[in-house]
């Protein structure tokens, strides 16, 4: 028995989660592509840092700070037409809801890397392995980082940054009071 002409069939299930997994829009890619972000962001931050630092002389401290900011811009920037591709989002909501996700990242990767570091000085068994007390912290970070990255950074730019929100009219007043108004 034939369908009526007014239904159209369904994709087969097979191939509905081939292109949800690996599609051109499908998380894979999505993820892959905020990969090329953040690496872009990431030779911004630390090239910037270093050229500051050493050309100009500026303190490291403050070095490292402009460098972060201007890659954070960077990262925005790109997962804004590139990643998330989210031209129906104003952007003076996404520079809201970035901060407030950068924020986040900042103080997760902050404690979360002291909190594992503290633990890690305590298991006596890492170093019965052959772990070095050295790389505590080195292992912490990376894997605080990682951590942060796909569970915070990721899932929220994703579900929540580059996506219109109830929040955005309340995003789009905070950056308006900043902003020279139009005589």
């Amino acid at each position: 028995m034939s369908q009526p002409e007014s239904t159209s069939p369904q994709k087969p299930l097979l191939r509905r989660l081939f292109a949800k997994v690996i599609g051109s829009d499908s998380l894979v890619f999505t993820f892959l592509r905020s990969v090329v972000s953040s690496q872009a962001a990431s030779w911004v931050d630390l090239g910037l840092g270093f050229v500051l630092f050493a050309w100009v002389g500026l303190a490291p401290w403050l070095a490292t700070a402009i460098g972060a900011v201007a890659g954070g811009i960077i990262n925005c920037i790109i997962n804004y037409r590139f990643t998330f591709h989210a031209q129906g989002v104003s952007w003076k909501a996404v520079v809201v809801k970035y901060a407030l996700v950068w924020t986040g990242s900042i103080l997760l990767n902050s404690a979360g890397t002291q909190g594992l570091y503290s633990l890690m000085r305590d298991w006596t068994w890492l170093e019965r392995i052959g772990f070095r007390p050295d790389g505590y912290y080195a292992a912490a970070r990376l894997f605080v980082s990682l951590m942060v990255s796909w569970f915070w950074n990721f899932a929220l730019q994703r579900r929540f940054v580059y996506r219109s929100a109830s929040f955005d009219p309340a995003a789009e007043r905070f950056i308006n009071r900043f902003l020279p108004s139009k005589s």
